[in-house]
């Protein structure tokens, strides 16, 4: 008992100090989703302007911001830019969910080692082999209009 309690500092000593480290842990996880789901946005809207503007003359002037200034350019010079932008955004994305992966595994033995387990709302427990990736989150929405 004295080993144990002088032994590994980083141990959690409750089940409220467990619990807290856990949710800590699903917070950082749910911060990775929405930054990922970020980001993919921008690529998207980076996408949709290189769609735009890469058929048209490269003459042509166009008009970027850059740090909340309005700066006038032509397609030459803008195309470039926002096609290193695109890549730089999706290799910040493959960062991040590598970084996910790795989440979700130190989660999933975390979960493992202090027998985690989750209720569902209506008070059942959760199988472990009954987890399906990303179950803990949305919300089931039924149909928009009924006509009852």
């Amino acid at each position: 008992m004295a080993g144990k309690a002088g032994g590994d500092l980083k141990e959690p000593m409750n089940e409220q100090a467990v619990a807290n480290i856990y949710g800590a842990m699903r917070a950082e996880l749910n911060q990775i989703y929405s930054k990922i789901t970020e980001l993919e946005m921008e690529v998207s809207e980076h996408s949709l302007v290189i769609g735009a503007i890469q058929p048209l003359d490269p003459s042509r002037r166009c008009y970027r911001m850059i740090g909340g200034v309005l700066v006038e350019r032509t397609i030459k010079e803008v195309l470039p830019a926002v096609q290193r932008n695109k890549e730089g955004l999706e290799e910040v994305i493959s960062r991040l969910n590598e970084a996910l992966e790795k989440k979700k595994k130190d989660i999933a033995e975390f979960e493992a080692k202090y027998k985690i387990r989750i209720r569902k709302s209506d008070g059942e427990v959760k199988d472990e082999n009954e987890k399906k990736e990303g179950s803990a989150q949305g919300v089931l929405v039924g149909p928009a209009s009924t006509n009852e």
